[in-house]
């Protein structure tokens, strides 16, 4: 790591959604996961955050979406900044405006771009260099699904043994262009919840009460592994029916929380079983869904197929939108 004179730096990075989910820290102080995670990171969807610092600032400024953050939000940000301030040895504070052009707090992994941004313009605004693991690792403080956002095309966060986190960090299994054909179906679902509970709070209280969690972290490594290797073939028919397997025991684990953390809506629940439906209509794999902490779905098919699942899916009541997706860059600085 090194530094060098800056004081301001602008940054996107974009989100990504995971094919295995990371939910729970068995080190929340050092934010290392229980289990590690694979996902895909998202083409046209960005967090663009700018971070100045100024000595004559007396506190932080956040501007998130064109609106000064307060409570919970705002103590995040400033928050990070303080872990940055003291790898930097500084102490000025500093203006950060950041803003999405997607929903926010709504599933579509807001969290993960913005503090993946937020990490890569704070850092370079001080001028410090990081690699894309260093930069990985400091990501995860703000989001652990953050640490996945540096990183372009398919991406597996290792949560690492090393009881202190220094080998909990993110790297590319693949690139964007490993696999063209596969495209990613975002169906956006009207009025979708903003979450009331942050997922750092709600996955913990599931690690704490769910009773079917000691079963899914037991099952991972092994899912882990046939997702990787089907992504590495390629191979659609191996990788769908693992995705939604793997999507079904994240929300069992999530509705049997106490209290029940319930991220779909009715339209969210007519679109897994008719994903369901295609699948079975055709005899084989066509689409596989997923979803984060949110009601927003991802359908994960192929372009040779994507019109004919758009169509199907698009048409369900209460469906507002539908984005296709590619795997896509990670994050990077701007100008």
């Amino acid at each position: 790591m090194e530094r060098g004179p800056r004081l301001e730096a602008t940054y996107e990075a974009p989100p990504n959604i995971a094919l295995v989910k990371y939910w729970g820290d068995r080190d929340r102080e050092r934010a290392i996961p229980y289990n590690s995670s694979i996902s895909v990171t998202l083409d046209r969807l960005r967090s663009r955050t700018t971070v100045r610092f100024e000595p004559d600032l007396s506190d932080d400024r956040v501007v998130l979406n064109g609106e000064g953050a307060t409570g919970g939000p705002r103590d995040s940000v400033v928050r990070f900044l303080d872990r940055v301030r003291e790898m930097a040895h500084v102490t000025d504070r500093a203006e950060v405006r950041s803003r999405n052009n997607f929903p926010t707090a709504s599933g579509l992994a807001s969290s993960a771009s913005g503090f993946a941004a937020l990490a890569g313009a704070a850092t370079a605004a001080l001028g410090m260099t990081l690699s894309g693991r260093e930069l990985s690792r400091l990501a995860r403080f703000g989001s652990g699904s953050a640490s996945r956002s540096v990183f372009g095309g398919f991406v597996e966060w290792r949560a690492g043994v090393r009881p202190d986190g220094g080998d909990c960090d993110a790297r590319s299994l693949y690139g964007p262009g490993h696999w063209p054909s596969l495209v990613d179906l975002v169906l956006i679902v009207k009025a979708a919840p903003v979450k009331a509970v942050r997922s750092a709070d709600a996955m913990q209280a599931t690690v704490a009460t769910s009773p079917t969690y000691a079963r899914r972290l037991a099952e991972l490594p092994g899912r882990i592994r046939k997702i990787r290797a089907a992504i590495g073939a390629r191979d659609a028919r191996r990788l769908f029916p693992l995705v939604m397997e793997e999507c079904d025991s994240f929300r069992d684990v999530c509705e049997t929380t106490r209290p029940s953390l319930d991220y779909l809506t009715t339209t969210s629940r007519a679109l897994l079983a008719e994903v369901r439906s295609i699948n079975r209509d055709a005899g084989r794999p066509v689409a596989a869904y997923t979803h984060d902490a949110g009601a927003h779905l991802h359908i994960f098919t192929l372009a040779r197929d994507a019109p004919k699942v758009r169509r199907r899916l698009s048409g369900l009541p209460g469906v507002e939108r539908t984005m296709l997706l590619h795997p896509g860059p990670g994050g990077r600085l701007v100008g």
